[in-house]
């Protein structure tokens, strides 16, 4: 079952509905109200909001911040904190739980404007790929609602994708942004981790792997929001992110691989996607090269340990704010990965060293090309109940695995990376493909899904 919204408010994304509040065409209340009407609609058939602020939101639109999106609606992702908000973290040991504090990136992604209207459904912790929790249920992908929209930031995606609202945040540890983007048939773009969007718990991690973004339906809603973003949350090391408004005249020499680094599998239909993608873009003019995946096996079990230690400070956070008897409430999965992580942690600092050194592997590759092309996941959305948190974890975490093979790259290296409606499957769900770039070249990828998108290749809800 197809769930969207058709509302001619629906369909407008949020440059535009910004742009029509600041004419005076539309009211910022009036904006934000439909919106809630659409979630109201929709939710039953895709829950996706496990907490709701339209009282909130509805106040706020009376005064609206003023900014490129004042008026504009959005949620947050359900792994972040709001001030006064009820936030459990897709968590049956958090219920009831409140935060005291607004996270930076929040605060700062209000400070644009946009009025945020709850939160966004995720795994526990935001530990998986697919948004299924014992706390609130599965998350249902708007083009099919047997099959999931992806993880962590699968609510968002749906949000997004149903046309409740035309952006929401995201955040992004192995691909989080990005595999959502790519189950739900969105732009999801993940930036370089000099930029000034991470989280503090990288603080705390042996590898920095996590930063955070937003779930958009067009270019420009990401390329308007990141240079936003970017001015008020500076990295230290990188230029200014300019505003990239179109496709650029410059050729690019492209690097395709289509196997993965894990060596598993990768289904038919999403190589035919990218090899697709990889003609067009040489009809474009571009120079596009294949090539065998030039990063090793090993940074995907790396990647996997750093999740299982995640786990692990997710289960200790839990038993001391919440007391032992909640933390024997979570889920099966994070008790697993926690326990994979200790059975394995004196690998640890290998593998972050590993993780770090993938910056090398970089460098010479974008020595040579100016971006990579590849698949965004190695598989189809999954089915419902496929990969539930309570589900036997042998088999669950070797399909996790084989499903995410190539966004953790970019979380290890640090690169950007883009996911783009690209393709569609025979049974009728879409498949992502991902361009990366080298560190700061956010603008590059942006231009180049530009001109993807101004010849008709995009492929999302009707």
């Amino acid at each position: 079952m197809i769930v969207v919204d058709d509302t001619e408010l629906g369909r407008l994304d949020a440059v535009e509905t910004a742009a029509r509040i600041r004419s005076g065409e539309l009211g910022a209340r009036e904006v934000v109200a439909a919106a809630i009407e659409r979630a109201r609609v929709l939710e039953p058939s895709l829950n996706a909001i496990p907490t709701e602020t339209f009282d909130a939101a509805l106040a706020a639109a009376e005064a609206p911040v003023a900014g490129p999106f004042s008026g504009v609606p959005t949620f947050v992702k359900g792994l972040n904190d709001e001030a006064g908000v009820a936030n459990d973290y897709g968590s049956r040991a958090f219920h009831g739980h409140v935060a005291r504090r607004t996270e930076p990136f929040v605060r700062e992604m209000r400070a644009t404007g946009l009025i945020s209207l709850g939160h966004s459904a995720a795994p526990e912790t935001g530990l998986s790929a697919v948004t299924e929790t014992l706390a609130h249920g599965p998350t249902g992908n708007p083009w099919n609602t047997a099959h999931s929209p992806g993880g962590s930031s699968g609510g968002a995606g749906a949000l997004v994708a149903a046309r409740v609202v035309p952006i929401a945040m995201g955040s992004d540890a192995g691909g989080s942004i990005r595999i959502p983007a790519s189950a739900c048939g969105l732009v999801g773009l993940k930036p370089s981790r000099a930029r000034g969007f991470n989280p503090s718990e990288n603080r705390m991690l042996p590898a920095p792997i996590l930063t955070n973004g937003v779930l958009t339906r067009t270019v420009r809603d990401t390329a308007h929001f990141l240079h936003a973003l970017d001015a008020r949350m500076p990295g230290r090391r990188l230029a200014p992110l300019a505003l990239v408004e179109g496709p650029s005249t410059q050729r690019l020499r492209i690097a395709c691989f289509t196997d993965s680094p894990a060596g598993s599998p990768v289904d038919d239909e999403v190589v035919e996607a990218t090899r697709q993608t990889m003609r067009t873009l040489e009809e474009l003019g571009h120079s596009v090269e294949s090539i065998p995946c030039p990063y090793p096996a090993e940074m995907i079990a790396d990647t996997w340990l750093h999740i299982g230690f995640i786990a692990w400070g997710f289960s200790l956070q839990a038993r001391f704010q919440m007391g032992r008897a909640r933390a024997a409430q979570l889920e099966p999965w994070t008790k697993e990965l926690a326990a994979h992580f200790r059975s394995h942690f004196t690998a640890l600092p290998g593998a972050a060293r590993r993780l770090r050194a993938s910056r090398r592997i970089s460098s010479e590759v974008y020595g040579r090309y100016d971006a990579l092309l590849s698949p965004t996941l190695g598989a189809l959305p999954p089915a419902t109940g496929e990969l539930s948190p309570d589900a036997p974890f042998a088999p669950s975490f070797e399909r996790q695995q084989a499903l995410i093979p190539f966004t953790p790259i970019q979380n290890a290296s640090g690169d950007p990376a883009i996911s783009l409606p690209l393709g569609t499957s025979a049974s009728g769900l879409p498949i992502g493909v991902q361009l990366a770039a080298g560190e700061g070249d956010e603008a590059k990828l942006l231009a180049l899904a530009y001109e993807l998108e101004a010849e008709g290749h995009f492929r999302q809800l009707p």
